[in-house]
């Protein structure tokens, strides 16, 4: 299995634009993403994301938040935990919540599924996405699955 792990902020003249945007900023703009639970497969490889064919149906963990409330800090995060026989994927966001303290939600999260499932991580991964609203604004962090 290869994922890809993006993320993008923007603004615009409403929500959903902003959000269309910031997947714009992503790399995944130009897809119809379909949210799916958060495992992965052993063994894993995490890729950069390559040319997606306009239109497509791309499976992906998406972590999202939007504002319009002009200085607010927006923040979303992806975790991801890689292990022996599985990984697992958190997403998370926070709205004027310190980055770190959105992010250590996120893999504590993230160790208590591996936790459940008694997987031993190998590895863990953060990518965060944060912004200062302007007028109306969104964060987008996503796990695309490419296979």
């Amino acid at each position: 299995m290869k994922i890809a792990i993006v993320s993008g902020k923007d603004e615009g003249p409403s929500k959903l634009n902003a959000f269309d945007n910031a997947l714009l900023k992503a790399g995944v703009g130009d897809v119809n993403l379909i949210k799916v639970s958060s495992m992965l497969e052993k063994d894993t490889e995490i890729v950069d994301l390559p040319n997606l064919k306009a239109g497509s149906m791309i499976n992906c963990v998406l972590s999202t938040i939007s504002s319009n409330n002009p200085g607010e800090k927006i923040t979303s995060s992806i975790a991801i935990a890689l292990g022996e026989n599985l990984g697992c994927v958190v997403e998370n966001s926070g709205i004027n919540k310190d980055t770190d303290k959105v992010i250590e939600e996120s893999v504590n999260m993230v160790k208590y599924m591996m936790k459940k499932r008694n997987e031993t991580i190998k590895e863990i991964i953060v990518k965060e996405e944060s912004h200062i609203v302007e007028k109306i604004g969104c964060v987008v962090s996503a796990v695309i699955y490419l296979d």
